[in-house]
């Protein structure tokens, strides 16, 4: 696994199961980064979740994805993020 993979795991980790707000941010932030849709908007809602201090440009990246999804298609990213925070 390379570096930057174990780097976003452990992020994965602190943000999931930790509750880490700020870890959540600097995912979500790696996903604008590299442009990713669902898993951004999937960040997001966990960031958001965890009372991350989001900014104006986290909420016009997401609202400009979550305006070209259906409905179905962003219950079915919400129902995703929720199961992030259980596991």
């Amino acid at each position: 696994m390379t570096s930057t993979r174990l780097a976003t795991a452990r992020l994965t980790e602190r943000a999931c199961l930790e509750g880490d707000a700020h870890a959540a941010l600097a995912l979500l932030d790696q996903s604008i980064v590299l442009r990713h849709r669902r898993i951004a908007l999937i960040r997001y809602l966990l960031a958001q979740q965890l009372g991350a201090p989001l900014q104006a440009r986290h909420h016009a990246y997401v609202e400009k994805i979550a305006a070209r999804l259906s409905a179905d298609a962003l219950a079915r990213i919400a129902g995703a993020a929720r199961a992030r925070l259980r596991s």
